[in-house]
């Protein structure tokens, strides 16, 4: 990061709580993939659907056997540098709320109080019943419990999505054991947004108040391509704030952008958070 871009984004945090949108590009260094290249270009295979989840028990057998094996990955992952930093400012009252488009949960493990998690979070299952909620590692026992052939197909998923869905041979989505609900039969649906299905409106309403009540919007790792992201800087553009990126290559936002830095995500963060704290000690 530039000089410049370093005292612009000084000058952006010192001049009031900020609200954050973060994205998949924050979670890479706790080996996460983005779902998107710098050129916006898509990375993965084509994602869950909403209603074919709903309506297909195959469907409901590949995205279990898949997000079975992805959870190895997305499970343990630990926050990175960036997330530490975020939670550092907002420790400072530098940031005053976090929106993550992630479902990765790495706010809260690095922790930051003030998470609104747009799309839902992976480490939550809950009954499309009866609505009995269950503890994503607790379903990940029934599900190695029921298919205990599987362990040995775990070399083969070759790629991983941000969302913990993993790439898995065919004939294993087939033969998939899916668990009902212990407590009425029914569907088990992690509690995430799937493609097709909206933000729940409550949400929605949340970070739009938090953009509202900051001084500006900082986005961290996203390149806004969806509109349940983009949305926020359009809002905080139409209210006047500042709205500012760090990102690796281009956002759909960047036309609104008053500051982009083009660097890595914890890089920058981190050396942001040394550079206040310097300052705040040289002010005392």
């Amino acid at each position: 990061m530039n000089p410049d871009d370093m005292h612009r984004l000084m000058e952006l945090l010192q001049g009031g709580p900020v609200a954050v949108l973060s994205g998949a590009g924050l979670s890479v260094a706790s080996g996460l993939p983005s779902y998107r290249g710098q050129n916006g270009e898509w990375l993965h295979s084509r994602p869950i659907q909403h209603q074919e989840f709903l309506s297909s028990e195959a469907v409901r057998q590949r995205y279990w056997a898949r997000s079975y094996v992805g959870w190895e990955t997305i499970g343990p992952a630990r926050p990175n540098a960036g997330h530490l930093a975020l939670a550092a400012l907002e420790q400072a009252g530098r940031v005053s709320a976090i929106i993550t488009q992630n479902v990765d949960g790495l706010h809260h493990k690095a922790g930051t109080k003030a998470v609104i998690e747009l799309h839902g979070s992976i480490a939550r299952v809950s009954c499309l019943g009866c609505h009995e909620p269950y503890p994503r590692a607790v379903v990940q026992t029934w599900l190695r419990d029921l298919n205990p052939s599987l362990p040995h197909q775990h070399a083969r998923a070759i790629k991983r999505a941000p969302d913990g869905d993993a790439h898995v041979d065919e004939a294993t989505h087939q033969s998939f054991v899916v668990p009902p609900c212990p407590a009425c039969g029914g569907i088990l649906k992690p509690d995430v947004v799937f493609y097709g299905d909206g933000v729940p409106r409550e949400r929605v309403a949340a970070a739009m108040h938090a953009v509202e009540q900051s001084a500006a919007l900082l986005v961290v790792g996203s390149s806004l391509t969806v509109y349940s992201g983009f949305r926020f800087a359009q809002h905080a553009h139409r209210l006047g704030k500042p709205v500012a990126a760090i990102n690796r290559g281009v956002t759909r936002a960047d036309p609104l952008l008053n500051l982009k830095i083009d660097a890595d995500c914890g890089e920058a963060l981190g050396l942001v958070v040394g550079e206040l704290a310097a300052w705040e000690r040289s002010t005392c």
